[in-house]
């Protein structure tokens, strides 16, 4: 595909989805541009949990993943996507009655645990949703770069500058006005595409089942285990998923539309996988991180190279506006003084760097897996906060032992410190269980010891008492 046609469809793709985020309005009031409270049907949730999770990352991801440990290790991929989701619809009902005026997960740790738990929550969110960002520019970047040769500054520059462009004037309506497009878009040009690939192959069936990646083994089972901890407990800290469940109009709708997202999660993580195995199966060459996928499509067509273009824009500006969103509602709430022009700059600041990391084409899916791994350490603290007996004591406790497990599950495996250390560094970028094992077991495990130790118990009903007063001082009233 000729350069200029690429730099085009880029073009195009993203004015389009300006245009929609634009004629969804312009909010001014910082609660209403946040969370669109109370707003929204279970179709339309359904759709943006799907759109909002599915960047481009996954062109990348899980067809590494399905080429290199095989169906068992895809399918866990794609439960670990889809298990947030259906987490969301259970925890969130919780978290929505016990903080019904929030805006944010730190919130809800800020009124539960106090305000040095809560900086640890925001540290963490910021650093997962910044990691986030980055890959999502890298991958978009390797898609244009792979199948039109657009140079890879002029597409972070551009997918950055779009994205900023809506969600700074509509903020989270924005966001999800365009997730219903570019969900329907992602679903159909991974359809043509995963069609168009195997018309190329003679023998698609003995591809798949000549590539032996269908087994069941011990690799593929902790890849699995590896893929589902770190996923669920990343996405545990995205901002931009519990967005929507305080914009959900009731608890039916975020129910419905959690399950929805979900349903479509799977099936879209699988496919796209499949890439993977069918590459694997049919001799193409995997010597280099995109193959997987890229193996299948670059011979095709010129108007598929076209397609994927778009498709490679859809997922990653579905993704990156929601992590904008999210970066917004999370400082509007939890930087005191903050105000809604402070938010929107202080996003743009974060963009910034994340664009300067993404020109360097580190791994997607390392990048993924360090993020999984902040994550994993502390998610039980903070989820444990659902538990009335827990402490803040306790909630520290668990998330400093977090980051200790995520070095001693590997210490303990390989019988050197060093080494245990080089582990949580995701070497390889490959997914190994000790990490994220030790992450979860050791911060679950003195979260809930040290809060029985506190013998205090906590009506979560009552934790909310204090959020006016916090958020009137929060955006500057």
């Amino acid at each position: 595909m000729a350069t200029a046609f690429g730099v085009g469809i880029v073009v195009v793709t993203l004015i389009a989805f300006v245009v929609l985020g634009l004629r969804a309005g312009r909010d001014t009031d910082l609660d209403e541009w946040t969370t669109a409270r109370n707003s929204q049907t279970g179709p339309t949730l359904g759709l943006s949990f799907l759109a909002a999770g599915m960047g481009a990352w996954i062109l990348f991801a899980p067809p590494e993943v399905g080429a290199g440990v095989g169906l068992v290790g895809l399918i866990g991929y794609a439960v670990g996507g889809a298990l947030p989701v259906i987490l969301f619809a259970a925890l969130g009902r919780r978290i929505r009655a016990a903080v019904p005026l929030g805006q944010s997960l730190g919130q809800f740790a800020r009124l539960r645990y106090g305000r040095p738990f809560a900086v640890w929550v925001f540290v963490v969110s910021v650093a997962y949703m910044f990691l986030f960002v980055t890959a999502e520019l890298t991958a978009v970047a390797g898609v244009t770069g792979i199948v039109a040769g657009v140079d890879a500054r002029f597409t972070v520059v551009a997918v950055a500058l779009a994205t900023l462009a809506y969600t700074s004037v509509g903020g989270l309506r924005a966001s999800l006005v365009t997730d219903r497009w570019q969900a329907g878009l992602i679903v159909a040009l991974l359809g043509v595409g995963f069609v168009a690939a195997l018309s190329t192959l003679s023998s698609p069936g003995e591809a798949i089942t000549g590539s032996g990646l269908l087994g069941v083994d011990r690799i593929g089972i902790e890849v699995a285990l590896t893929l589902t901890i770190a996923v669920t407990a990343a996405n545990m800290f995205h901002q931009g998923y519990w967005q929507r469940v305080w914009a959900a109009r009731d608890e039916a709708a975020l129910r419905r539309g959690a399950w929805l997202g979900a349903g479509l999660t799977v099936p879209v993580i699988v496919l796209v996988g499949l890439f993977g195995i069918v590459a694997a199966g049919s001799g193409q060459g995997l010597d280099v991180s995109p193959v997987p996928f890229f193996a299948m499509t670059t011979g095709l067509p010129a108007v598929i190279g076209g397609l994927v273009v778009v498709l490679g824009v859809a997922l990653v500006a579905s993704s990156v506006d929601t992590l904008e969103t999210g970066l917004f509602s999370l400082v509007g709430a939890e930087v005191p003084g903050m105000t809604l022009r402070g938010a929107r700059l202080v996003t743009v600041a974060v963009m910034v760097p994340a664009v300067v990391v993404a020109f360097q084409g580190f791994s997607v899916l390392r990048l993924f897996l360090i993020a999984d791994l902040l994550c994993a350490g502390v998610v039980v603290p903070l989820l444990a906060g659902l538990w009335s007996r827990a402490t803040s004591a306790g909630a520290i406790s668990g998330a400093v032992a977090g980051l200790v497990g995520a070095v001693l599950g590997g210490t303990l495996t390989t019988g050197s410190l060093a080494e245990g250390f080089e582990l949580a560094t995701i070497p390889g970028a490959s997914p190994t269980l000790p990490p994220f094992a030790g992450a979860l077991i050791c911060s679950a495990v003195v979260t809930v010891l040290v809060s029985l130790a506190g013998r205090r118990e906590v009506v979560l009903d009552d934790i909310s008492e204090g959020l006016v007063a916090v958020d009137r001082e929060a955006v500057g009233a």
